[in-house]
């Protein structure tokens, strides 16, 4: 099986689940709940923060790693959108239970990932299984990952606070408008392709490998 890399490169995709990229990923996923009792329970931000800077720093790790040590796997580019959502979720849901965003920024994130799911059913009967990321969902992502850390530190007062959140607010309605205008691009897509791709007929007993995939 192939991925694409940035550069629309073919590359290999084994099912090997036991590689070191897929380890890094398993650690940034064990970090969520953990994130979470940090904050709402002991509300020890810092170490909360830490979790953070760990994952993101994993995250671009386990990337460099696979394309340099030729471990993409299947299972690894499952798990990298994955924790991507997971951890947006948690953050968002321990701001608002935190009370330092409005719940209706808890809702609407989670919002956009629902409705892109609601899609899935019509990309299989294409044959495609997903789309590729596109650049704006990577700079959407990268957004909130730096506006929902400076909330927390913004959750306080003092100069250094009131910068925080201020510059936290603008990375996060940049984010979040990003990120819808992400999901709409790909609904889009997703539109086109149904105009364009013939039904696919399911076949018994073998066929092609679905196509469509994600970007580590």
């Amino acid at each position: 099986m192939t991925s694409t890399d940035g550069s629309g490169a073919a590359q290999p995709r084994s099912d090997r689940v036991w590689t070191v990229p897929n380890l890094l990923s398993a650690l940034r996923l064990a970090g969520v709940p953990l994130f979470l009792w940090l904050v709402l329970g002991p509300e020890a931000d810092a170490w909360a923060l830490g979790v953070l800077v760990l994952s993101g720093i994993t995250d671009w790790l386990d990337g460099f790693l696979a394309r340099r040590w030729n471990q993409m796997s299947v299972l690894g580019q499952l798990l990298d959108p994955v924790a991507d959502r997971l951890y947006l979720l948690a953050v968002v849901l321990g701001l608002a239970m935190r009370e330092i965003v409005p719940w209706w920024v808890a809702v609407l994130l989670p919002l956009r990932d629902v409705l892109l799911w609601g899609l899935v059913p019509l990309l299989r009967t294409r044959g495609f299984s997903a789309l590729p990321v596109h650049f704006i969902g990577k700079a959407a992502t990268f957004c909130l990952l730096y506006a929902f850390p400076l909330l927390f530190l913004g959750d306080g007062e003092g100069v250094v606070a009131t910068l925080a959140r201020v510059f936290g607010w603008a990375f996060a309605v940049w984010g979040m408008g990003l990120y819808w205008w992400a999901g709409l691009l790909y609904a889009w897509q997703v539109r086109r392709l149904l105009l364009t791709t013939p039904r696919r007929t399911p076949r018994r007993n073998s066929g092609p490998p679905q196509r469509g995939v994600r970007n580590g």
